[in-house]
């Protein structure tokens, strides 16, 4: 398992398996956001299966799969919801951890400047620059809406 720090309060990981849970609390981790759709490939461990073995970890666990390609005001509200009321850093993943910090880097439309948010995603192996008009364009939708 590839643990990639966004910042304190944020990481990102292709897809774990279920020994992964210990290293993931170990590492200081209180809540798992799992990005991958059931089903997606075969052998892959089900949203169930994780989330029982978070909780019996005492990690919180959300389930917000998102298909590649779709991307929704929804899915941005959920894990801004997530974030906004963690008890502590967060771990999302997803098959390789692309999706995770894309829907991350939407949620940070507004709140940190998006060159903070690009490079938070190149110093991690993630290119977020065709990601900035649409960080741009939420980050202006929320300033006028306030």
């Amino acid at each position: 398992m590839e643990i990639k720090k966004v910042n304190d309060n944020m990481a990102v990981s292709p897809q774990i398996q279920p020994e992964d849970i210990a290293t993931i609390k170990s590492a200081g981790y209180k809540v798992i956001v799992n990005n991958r759709p059931d089903g997606e490939m075969a052998g892959q461990p089900l949203s169930n299966e994780i989330e029982a073995l978070a909780v019996d970890a005492d990690i919180d666990y959300h389930y917000i799969p998102m298909i590649p390609g779709e991307l929704r005001q929804d899915m941005i509200d959920e894990l801004n919801e997530v974030l906004d009321n963690a008890s502590g850093p967060v771990f999302a993943y997803c098959r390789s951890g692309t999706r995770s910090i894309t829907l991350w880097s939407l949620c940070q439309a507004g709140k940190i400047p998006t060159d903070e948010i690009v490079a938070a995603g190149n110093a991690n192996g993630y290119d977020l620059a065709p990601m900035r008009p649409t960080i741009e364009a939420l980050a202006e939708q929320l300033e006028t809406s306030n």
